[in-house]
């Protein structure tokens, strides 16, 4: 397999943030963007992002966005808290990709601006189910959205 230039990860849970992983998957001199929560996981070896910084990296702008559970929001368990966990906007050459990271629909997706593609999760459990993931759709506007994040194993929603 061939090394990674750059790896963004989300946050701290152990199904994202796992250092043997990212060791194996990254190139000697890559960028490894991870929010503060990750540094127990990933030691100091990691470029620490916020929402709302951006990183220039070769070709890229790479921009953290909030990604958290939010009272309202349709996910069963509301264990991303706001501040911990981040999505990425990333543009390359003028196109622009959303990555959602663990989240409910939130209000900072309402002003991403252009967005080309968008990885919007819809697991239910620790994310949006599918119609709020719908009502994200329609505030973010995207050419195109692909679904991540599929149900657990301790989703009891019925769905296959």
């Amino acid at each position: 397999m061939e090394a990674a230039d750059a790896i963004l990860v989300t946050h701290h849970h152990k199904d994202h943030c796992k250092r043997v992983t990212v060791e194996r998957l990254k190139h000697p001199e890559a960028l490894v963007l991870a929010p503060k929560s990750c540094v127990k996981e990933l030691s100091k070896d990691i470029r620490i992002i916020k929402p709302g910084e951006e990183v220039a990296f070769e070709r890229a702008t790479i921009r953290a966005i909030e990604a958290y559970n939010t009272e309202q929001g349709s996910s069963t368990k509301k264990v991303h808290h706001k501040g911990n966990g981040v999505g990425y906007l990333i543009t390359i050459d003028g196109r622009t990709i959303y990555h959602a990271g663990d989240t409910d629909f939130v209000p900072e997706m309402r002003g991403l601006g252009r967005v080309d593609v968008a990885l919007l999760p819809i697991g239910g459990t620790y994310t949006m189910d599918i119609r709020e993931a719908v009502e994200a759709t329609l505030a973010i506007e995207p050419r195109a959205v692909v679904p991540m994040h599929p149900l657990h194993a301790d989703c009891t929603s019925g769905v296959n």
